[in-house]
């Protein structure tokens, strides 16, 4: 099932669409070296085996290799790049490297690609699905092109497993794997041909040949009897904090809709509910904070309610404060004061300013001799308000409430 040139392949329209670059330089087997980043299923592989498979047969100036890094050692990686070094000086012949799942190497093991890269000895082509600001190092993504493929949509299944019936009209069950698998080819492609399977043995059973039945399609009660609706999500990965951040920025928002989403998107992924319920008590003071002071106390609740109830109940709770924070008025009064407090201290040249004398304790002789607490007003003893200085002299006149 696997194309075999740029035509063929499917999705990555805004890479390979017409007259985009990309398509453009590999039409012309530009060589570069390219860091493929994408979800499960949306044709990294595919697309550098295109590439690898395109330049060794149009030229004989190329030699490619593909490894997995599940599979291969670093030792192994190193004897490729040796024999790519005697390939380029016996023969003039340049390699291409494929790695899949490049980011199983470390970083450390990584530095293997650097010189090989750097003097042209090898073009690099590697595929992950983790972020290549985490898990490539920063001196081999420097010396490639990374590009962002994206989850293929139901459109592009129906040029991947959607075939036609007799009356030109798409086969529901096909078009529900393709609705179901959140754009993973190879999850939709698996279902397709396991449910083809089941209605060729059934028709077996049945003493009928396959090319006698008069629906070979797969029908929407098939799917459901095999199927669950497969949510990509990794709780270590970028949907972690990608879904994390879309929840807080929805509650800050007051988009009550959007917020119930996420949150029913994370746990459907398998998120942590307590990871959630954390992430609500920092919303519940960042962005309600002052304008609601019964939102820090929920979310505190809600934390402890999923220690003590756990799955799945307590996404009842979570549903219950990730609704309130939604709708309560917001303010990041405070959370605004103490950064620019913070970036004041952080600005700040020379030695930090220190505690002005009436203000610090003076539990010995020595230091009321010195000077310490004299002078102190103590409030309680006044009706009202007193004259009296609380920051250091150099910041008088500063309010971290109000922007500069």
């Amino acid at each position: 099932m696997r194309p075999e040139n740029i035509e063929n392949f499917v999705g990555q329209d805004h890479l390979l669409g017409s007259n985009k670059m990309l398509k453009r330089l590999l039409e012309n087997n530009y060589l570069f070296s390219l860091i493929f980043w994408g979800p499960p299923g949306c044709g990294k592989t595919t697309l550098a085996k295109i590439i690898s498979n395109n330049c060794t047969k149009e030229s004989n100036t190329w030699r490619s290799v593909h490894l997995s890094a599940t599979t291969t050692g670093i030792a192994d990686v190193k004897n490729y790049i040796d024999i790519a070094k005697n390939e380029k000086r016996m023969t003039k012949r340049r390699t291409l490297i494929f790695v899949d799942e490049i980011h199983r190497f470390n970083k450390l093991q990584q530095d293997i690609f650097l010189q090989p890269v750097e003097d042209g000895t090898i073009i690099l082509i590697g595929a992950t699905t983790e972020n290549p600001s985490f898990s490539i190092n920063n001196a081999l993504l420097s010396r490639c092109q990374v590009i962002q493929l994206e989850k293929l949509s139901v459109e592009n299944f129906e040029k991947t497993c959607i075939v036609e019936s007799n009356d030109n009209k798409n086969d529901a069950g096909l078009m529900m794997i393709a609705e179901l698998c959140d754009g993973d080819a190879r999850k939709a492609l698996n279902i397709l041909q396991s449910l083809i399977g089941l209605k060729q043995e059934n028709s077996e059973a049945n003493d009928m040949s396959t090319k006698s039945i008069k629906d070979p399609f797969v029908s929407t009660e098939d799917v459901k009897n095999v199927i669950y609706r497969i949510v990509q999500y990794d709780r270590n990965g970028d949907e972690h904090y990608n879904a994390a951040s879309a929840l807080q920025k929805s509650i800050r928002g007051s988009d009550e809709n959007a917020s119930i989403y996420w949150l029913a998107r994370m746990l459907e992924g398998g998120e942590d509910p307590l990871f959630i319920a954390r992430r609500l008590v920092v919303c519940a003071s960042e962005d309600i904070g002052l304008a609601d002071n019964c939102a820090l106390p929920l979310a505190v609740s809600t934390l402890q309610a999923c220690q003590l109830i756990g799955v799945p109940e307590c996404s009842i709770n979570l549903a219950h404060c990730v609704t309130y924070l939604a709708r309560a008025a917001k303010s990041n009064e405070s959370y605004m004061a103490l950064k620019r407090a913070q970036q004041n201290i952080l600005d700040h040249k020379g030695p930090l300013p220190g505690v002005p004398l009436h203000l610090r304790n003076a539990p010995t002789k020595l230091l009321k001799d010195l000077g310490y607490h004299k002078g102190y007003i103590y409030n309680h003893s006044h009706i009202g308000p007193v004259d009296q200085s609380y920051l250091p002299e150099s910041l008088s006149g500063i309010n971290f409430f109000q922007p500069s």
